[in-house]
């Protein structure tokens, strides 16, 4: 089982130097290995692999570059090649790579060799790369299994970070918790599960939004060029940095909690990139950031031994989930009452209707939570949101 770890470094300046030195010298040569694929109709991976060596002869600056370093960018390249035709099967219209410039080339990579992590009895524990040298870092959470790869990111606010993957031979386990949930993801509350627990939409970036076009906006005014307008990118950039790691810490915590408690989690296969098309609601679910939390759900889940199962999203709103008839609604309509005396939230109504769809997929004998069909007083549902808050924050990921 591979797993990643995400860790801040903190480079002394003669580190820095030599990690932006192998940065440009990576990009460098996946910009030459590009070239030359695309001046040579017919060349494989092998060819290109042989012509870094020869490159590494022509230009002496890059033996200061460890090899694993220059040749994963081969590997990138080839990878890049594989998404592009795996779009361009999916019937995507798609281009050609670009030669990449600094802005836009911000990781290296060390692959099975030329690393070391060295425990320190101090705050800061080090990262020995090839070339590079030891690099303070903080290593936050104990790493589990062998390391087989070192990924060097340096972030548009100028931190730096390394992400460890690593490998270890445990067998996934198998999940013991015959609990199910359904949830359903919104903009107004980020979840609704067929519990009956939610969690308003935290809109982080509407909530920064005041700041962030402030500080924009000082930027557009310093001239281009300028030391001053320099310092002013990495502020709005760390602005952007603080509405992500706010979002990601928040979605972390919410899909630990879920994944903790129980045995089958059912969602629904929402085609996100067709709902952004949406003028009037493309800002309010690009902050939702749903793709990114059901990624957590899942690969959490994975780890786990917990079933993660999507449903179609076709009617989960507008279907009773009490008696299974259509009670049509229109988006305002945000309580869902039936003739069956069936009177819920919409998005309750819809959880319920997604964990049935679950269930009725996998052919599994369990049975739901049975939940009265009662319109919750917005006392009880405040404490349940309440509980719901308490018990998420305190799983860390």
């Amino acid at each position: 089982m591979m797993h990643a770890y995400k860790f801040r470094l903190y480079p002394t300046k003669e580190n820095e130097e030599k990690l932006l030195l192998t940065l440009n010298k990576c990009r460098y040569v996946y910009n030459f290995l590009l070239d030359e694929l695309n001046r040579q109709k017919v060349i494989d991976k092998a060819q290109l692999q042989e012509m870094i060596v020869d490159l590494k002869r022509v230009e002496p600056d890059l033996q200061d570059v460890h090899s694993k370093a220059l040749q994963y960018e081969n590997y990138r390249l080839f990878s890049n090649l594989r998404s592009l035709s795996q779009t361009k099967k999916h019937g995507r219209k798609v281009g050609s790579l670009r030669f990449k410039g600094k802005n836009w080339f911000k990781t290296f990579s060390y692959n099975q060799s030329g690393f070391a992590i060295i425990e320190n009895n101090t705050r800061f524990d080090k990262l020995w790369l090839s070339k590079i040298g030891e690099i303070p870092m903080i290593v936050h959470r104990k790493i589990e299994g062998k390391i087989k790869q070192v990924t060097i990111k340096r972030a548009s606010s100028g931190k730096w970070f390394a992400s460890v993957i690593t490998e270890t031979e445990n067998e996934v386990p198998q999940s013991t918790n015959t609990k199910a949930i359904g949830i359903d993801l919104g903009i107004k509350n980020f979840v609704f599960d067929s519990d009956g627990n939610s969690l308003s939409n935290q809109k982080f970036l509407e909530k920064s939004s005041k700041k962030l076009g402030k500080e924009q906006r000082k930027f557009s005014r310093k001239a281009k060029g300028s030391q001053n307008r320099n310092k002013q990118r990495i502020i709005v950039a760390r602005i952007h940095e603080k509405i992500v790691n706010q979002r990601e810490d928040f979605q972390h915590k919410l899909s630990r909690y879920y994944v903790n408690n129980y045995g089958l989690i059912a969602i629904e296969d929402l085609q996100v990139k067709n709902m952004i098309r949406n003028r009037c609601l493309s800002k309010s679910i690009s902050d939702a950031a749903w793709s990114k939390f059901d990624q957590m759900l899942e690969y959490k889940a994975e780890s786990a031994g917990v079933r993660v199962v999507k449903v179609e999203p076709n009617n989960t709103t507008q279907i009773c989930s009490n008696c299974g008839i259509n009670v049509q609604k229109k988006l305002g309509d945000r309580i869902h009452e039936c003739q069956c005396g069936l009177i819920i939230d919409r998005d309750y109504n819809s959880a319920k209707n997604i964990l049935n769809k679950a269930l009725l997929s996998e052919r599994q004998e369990s049975t739901p939570v049975e939940i009265e069909p009662l319109i919750l007083s917005e006392q009880v549902r405040s404490k349940k949101q309440e509980a719901l808050s308490v018990r998420v924050g305190q799983f860390t990921r």
